[in-house]
């Protein structure tokens, strides 16, 4: 059986940290405030220079690299993103001439923080198809650039930020264990577009709007679908909580990976958490932290590691995947 095996991740962040007391010295707020809610301390902010393609290929080329491979044999590059270097053409074809691997195929997805779950749920689909050999799938994101810096019960919660995996096709025989992407489900709803927007597009206003969220009811529906969809490809494969080495979660909000894992009595020590440093990346938080899981020895080859998010639309997703 062909499967897709992750064997390489990365990741990149904007030079600049900026810490709760910094923010608290232009915006309305305090490090205990957002702490208290969000388990925020941290986030990069990108500077003029650093865009969603640089961090990307910044991403892209350490995930070569533990990959061992020639940028050259990427053939395939599907980038995550709500805020591209342009509205056409599509950030990932800036990357791929960044990286020198012309010709193959390059295209964004948009689906906002479950964006990187739809990226390797269609890279996964056609690496399995025949369609590519080897793909760079890759959440970057600058969402600095969308944020209203007046609305405190935003601006606070996100940073910006890149991660990239690279996925290969390779022929499994029976019997062996499976390794690879086991199962990818995805969701979305669309009825449930202004709890989480931006209020501007071409189409609408001409312009490129702001972010705007009721968090509550964000809250609600996240610990509800990142639940049902985490054990819908459990089920699929015939898995159980128990039976997950790590969880890597879209890091929106400490509260919401605390509710998460103990909806499904995981144990919080399984559950990767990045949030703290580099708050909500959007796209990039997933394979952000999946990153830094596999650099510091926690993930390791052979753990069965769920992927997750939600975002806005809604969107949410899940992918069980063997390392």
């Amino acid at each position: 059986m062909r499967r897709s095996v992750i064997v390489g991740t990365g990741s990149a962040l904007p030079r600049r940290a900026v810490s709760n007391a910094e923010l608290a010295e232009k915006v309305d707020t305090s490090d205990e405030w957002i702490v208290e809610r969000t388990g925020i301390s941290n986030r990069h902010i990108a500077d003029a220079d650093e865009t969603t393609s640089s961090l990307a290929t910044d991403a892209a080329r350490k995930a070569i690299e533990a990959a061992g491979i020639d940028a050259a044999s990427i053939d395939l590059i599907v980038l995550a993103t709500a805020t591209p270097d342009q509205t056409f053409p599509a950030t990932a074809t800036i990357v791929q001439a960044n990286l020198g691997c012309r010709g193959g195929i390059a295209f964004d997805v948009a689906a906002v923080c479950s964006g990187f779950l739809y990226a390797v749920g269609v890279a996964d689909s056609m690496l399995r198809s025949g369609m590519a050999q080897r793909a760079l799938v890759i959440g970057s994101e600058t969402f600095s650039r969308i944020l209203d810096w007046e609305d405190r019960t935003t601006c606070v919660l996100f940073g910006d930020g890149a991660g990239a995996i690279v996925l290969e096709a390779q022929e499994q025989e029976e019997g062996e264990e499976p390794r690879g992407v086991l199962a990818t489900r995805l969701h979305a709803d669309g009825a449930h577009n202004q709890l989480l927007f931006v209020d501007g597009g071409p189409s609408t206003t001409g312009t490129v709007g702001k972010l705007r969220m009721k968090g509550r009811e964000v809250f609600r529906h996240a610990v509800t679908n990142l639940a049902e969809v985490l054990e819908e490809v459990l089920a699929e494969t015939g898995h159980t909580a128990q039976d997950i080495d790590w969880l890597v979660p879209h890091q929106a909000n400490a509260r919401i990976l605390d509710a998460t894992a103990r909806k499904l009595n995981l144990p919080a020590e399984k559950v990767v958490m990045t949030v703290s440093q580099h708050a909500n990346t959007s796209a990039a938080s997933v394979p952000l932290a999946l990153d830094q899981a596999v650099r510091d020895g926690r993930i390791v080859k052979g753990d069965l590691v769920v992927l997750e998010a939600m975002g806005g639309g809604f969107t949410w997703g899940a992918s069980l995947i063997r390392m």
